[in-house]
């Protein structure tokens, strides 16, 4: 190590004495950040820009998310678990057999009956 000089930019402790040879102390002298002048303004800015759209468009998603998704699949999913519990239910209780004759239809009609109050 050399003797410290007025301009240098690494921090020494005020006692040399007390100085340990691990190798923490000589990380804790390093400069926190880069000099000012290395830094161009002009690229951070870009940077910060691209970031707020990127945040911008992370909250658009969530929105769209939780105001149109979420609900409309729970509705669906919803739909669909009341009318298996209720065959189940008809089927257990009166000796009558439920039977969907189309499930591609059965779905499209779940479907629309969810987005129809939406």
């Amino acid at each position: 190590m050399s003797t410290p000089s007025s301009s240098s930019q690494y921090v020494y402790p005020r006692n040399p004495s007390s100085q340990s040879s691990s190798p923490t102390s000589e990380i804790d002298s390093l400069p926190d950040s880069a000099p000012s002048d290395d830094i161009d303004d002009s690229a951070s800015e870009s940077d910060s820009d691209a970031e707020k759209e990127w945040k911008e468009s992370l909250q658009q998603l969530e929105l769209i998310l939780t105001m149109v998704l979420v609900p409309y699949a729970g509705k669906y999913f919803g739909r669909k678990c009341a009318y298996w519990g209720w065959a189940k239910f008809m089927e257990w209780k009166y000796p009558v057999e439920v039977v969907f004759t189309s499930k591609k239809t059965f779905k499209a009609a779940g479907a629309v009956e969810a987005a129809a109050s939406l």
